[in-house]
C-alpha cells in the first residue's frame, strides 16, 4: 500500500532505533551477553520481539532480571555503554534512505523523535549524512529510555501544524501510543524491535517495508 505521502501529509516525524536504524539485532546480542554472564536464558529473536517494550525497565524485568540483585540502573548504564561502543555496526535502512531522500526531494519537511538521548542522537545522525534532511531531531535527556511522549509533545508544539498534517513512522506500540496521545497518524514497521504480531494489536498501518513511504 503506497501511502503517497505528497498529497497526503505536510510533516513526517520518524523513529530512529529500529526504524530507521536498523539496530535490533545488536540491543538483542547485547542483552544475551549480559544475560550470559549472570548464567542467565538467552533471549531468541521471537521472545525479543515478544517482550521488548518501553519504558525499558518493565522490558528488562520480562527479560529475567532481578533488580533487588541487580539495580536497573546499573544493568542500563552497562547495556548503554556496549551499545555506545558498538553502534556503529549498525546502518541506516537502505530503503529509509531512499525515502528520506525523495521527501526532501518531494519538500516534505522531516523530523526524528527518538527515546534515544540526545546528546548520542544527534552526532550520530550526523555520522551517517543525513541530517541535512531534517528539519529537527529530538531525543530524551538520559539513557534508561522510559518514554517519548513529553517530547513528541513539546516538538509537535513547536511545529505549529495541525496535527492531521503529521505521520509519525515507527516500529513500536509505544510510537503508536505516542501518536495517538499527539494526535497524528501512525504507521509501522515489524521489523524493528516489537513483533508483528504485537503490533496489529494496534490496529495501526503495518508496513512491509519503509519502500511503500516512497512518494509518486
Amino acid at each position: 500500500m503506497l501511502l503517497h505521502i505528497p498529497s497526503t501529509y505536510k510533516h513526517v516525524i520518524w523513529d530512529w532505533n529500529g526504524t530507521l536504524f536498523d539496530d535490533a539485532w545488536l540491543c538483542r546480542g547485547i542483552m544475551n551477553n549480559m544475560l550470559a554472564q549472570r548464567n542467565l536464558p538467552g533471549l531468541s529473536a521471537e521472545r525479543y520481539a515478544e517482550i521488548f517494550d518501553f519504558p525499558v525497565k518493565a522490558y528488562y524485568q520480562s527479560a529475567g532480571w532481578d533488580f533487588n540483585l541487580t539495580p536497573f540502573e546499573t544493568l542500563s548504564d552497562e547495556f548503554i555503554n556496549e551499545y555506545e561502543r558498538r553502534k556503529l555496526e549498525c546502518a541506516v535502512r537502505p530503503e529509509g534512505l531512499a525515502v528520506l531522500e525523495a521527501l526532501h526531494t518531494a519538500g516534505i519537511p522531516q523530523s526524528i523523535v527518538s527515546a534515544y538521548k540526545q546528546v548520542s542522537l544527534v552526532p550520530l545522525i550526523a555520522h551517517y549524512q543525513i541530517d541535512t534532511w531534517l528539519v529537527g531531531m529530538r531525543g530524551l535527556d538520559n539513557h534508561h529510555a522510559a518514554g517519548k511522549v513529553e517530547v513528541g509533545r513539546r516538538w509537535v508544539a513547536e511545529l505549529d501544524l495541525d496535527p492531521a498534517d503529521i505521520l509519525l513512522v515507527g516500529d513500536t506500540l509505544h510510537d503508536h501510543e505516542m501518536a495517538i496521545e499527539l494526535g497524528i497518524d501512525c504507521v509501522l514497521l515489524p521489523s524493528g524491535h516489537q513483533s508483528r504480531t504485537r503490533l496489529q494489536t494496534s490496529g495501526a498501518t503495518l508496513l512491509a517495508s519503509l519502500s511503500e513511504l516512497l512518494p509518486t
